[in-house]
């Protein structure tokens, strides 16, 4: 598959992401064709083509193993349904700054935050492809900490509750800023700051860092390593601030990301998966395609190994008592009946049943009196009725087929019913206070009060 098209290979809008998944087989479907775009693969022998199974697996023509679509991917033995999972990628791409847990369990009715947060670190997990390209050309290299400030450390670089991590930016010529790449340090000494910046940065180069010592060793891994000295620059009366603008627009953002996305509440064993996420949206903040993304982040998780709770759990606490039974079990799925305009029965929560045998038509168009529905047929008094809702409900099918009308209880009482009309099917005029009177009608339609209820 070549590069993909808007339309054809991803969806642009979110109109379209509902029709296009709006069932779990169509996400199966979509799922199975980006794993294997060019037909079914066995993962173990390499063999081309098999048969289907009736559970929905694949078996190799050549080895014979049999192999589901999300066996070998993030969605391996999964309980979620995949529509839940594709609105969860869905939300985690389009967003501009991210997506908490918390907001994801109550949008998709996840019965639980802890898997809601699992769902996102799985995802955070595939976005760092393998063999990804490194930064090339000019390149600015340097350290921050993560985390508030702790009175008592002299010095920036003091070890402390804060976190160490690396940031590498790519300078675009003739202004801004590319890509860059963020990772946690254990310290900022030499035995650290080169592999980060091996790792991040093509060989050959040129990396602009600060005259820290940790650097020192640039030159010798093939790098055109230029130090701009902070307080040299101090001296001269010019800001530290501006030598290197890259690294320090990056790590601000960065900060202001993680309290405001996820208030915070990031422990320093998971910095490192937020550190993508926050890498992997910067780099695409020009796409112009939100799908595109979207796209990006299922090729990731299609192709990536199967992530394990226990593989992101950082710590396992033991428990003094049993844990406490959370939200509803697995989310259901998306994959639902179209509902029948809740919204127009939503006021009709009678004490008794009350089934409407249709709704106004276009042919609907009510008369209204000045004091109410006088000298109704259905001969209604509503002088106990005022504020109330009637409703006409059809009782006799063999009745003419006439123009409904539906009277309304006014400040002013009166008498409400069929307007008028006479000789017609016998119908079952009702309130919501409870009351009921047979009368001469047909259809079945209902308005609101003159005063708004």
């Amino acid at each position: 598959m070549g590069y993909p098209r808007a339309g054809a290979h991803y969806r642009r809008s979110t109109g379209e992401f509902l029709a296009w998944f709006g069932t779990d087989e169509d996400c199966l479907d979509y799922l199975e064709w980006l794993r294997w775009p060019g037909g079914f693969a066995c993962p173990r022998c390499g063999h081309a083509g098999g048969w289907r199974l009736a559970d929905g697996r694949v078996e190799c023509g050549g080895c014979g193993r049999r192999t589901s679509v999300t066996a070998g991917t993030i969605f391996d033995k999964t309980r979620t349904p995949l529509t839940v999972w594709f609105h969860a990628c869905w939300l985690f791409a389009t967003a501009k700054d991210g997506i908490s847990a918390r907001h994801l369990q109550r949008a998709l009715e996840i019965g639980s935050c802890q898997t809601a947060w699992a769902m996102l670190h799985r995802l955070r997990s595939a976005l760092v492809r393998p063999g990804r390209d490194r930064l090339a050309g000019v390149a600015e290299a340097g350290e921050a900490f993560i985390g508030g400030e702790e009175h008592g450390l002299r010095g920036g670089r003091q070890p402390g509750k804060k976190v160490l991590a690396g940031i590498a930016a790519e300078i675009s010529e003739p202004k801004g800023i590319g890509r860059c790449r963020m990772a946690v340090l254990a310290d900022a000494s030499a035995s650290s700051l080169g592999p980060f910046v091996t790792g991040s940065v093509e060989p050959g180069s040129r990396v602009i860092t600060d005259g820290w010592v940790g650097y020192n060793g640039l030159a010798a891994l093939g790098y055109a390593h230029e130090r701009r000295n902070q307080k040299a620059a101090a001296r001269r009366g010019e800001d530290p601030g501006e030598l290197l603008p890259a690294v320090h627009r990056v790590s601000s953002l960065c900060k202001r990301w993680l309290p405001g996305t996820h208030q915070g509440s990031v422990e320093p064993a998971h910095l490192q998966a937020y550190l993508n996420e926050f890498a992997f949206r910067f780099n695409r903040r020009n796409s112009r395609s939100r799908g595109l993304v979207f796209f990006r982040v299922l090729e990731l998780a299609a192709g990536h190994d199967p992530v394990r709770y226990d593989d992101i759990r950082a710590t396992r606490k033991p428990r003094s008592k049993p844990p406490r039974q959370r939200g509803t079990g697995h989310p259901p799925s998306l994959n639902r009946p179209a509902a029948a305009r809740p919204w127009r029965t939503a006021e009709m929560q009678l004490p008794f049943p009350l089934r409407l045998s249709g709704y106004p038509g276009s042919r609907f168009a009510p008369r209204r009196s000045p004091v109410g529905f006088q000298n109704s047929a259905a001969g209604l008094d509503l002088g106990l009725l005022r504020g109330s809702l009637i409703f006409v409900e059809e009782a006799a099918e063999d009745g003419p087929a006439l123009d409904p009308l539906l009277g309304e209880v006014g400040n002013g009482g009166g008498r409400a019913g069929a307007g008028g009309v006479s000789g017609c099917g016998g119908v079952v005029v009702r309130c919501s206070a409870g009351h009921t009177r047979r009368g001469p009608a047909a259809g079945a339609v209902h308005r609101r009060s003159a005063s708004g209820r």
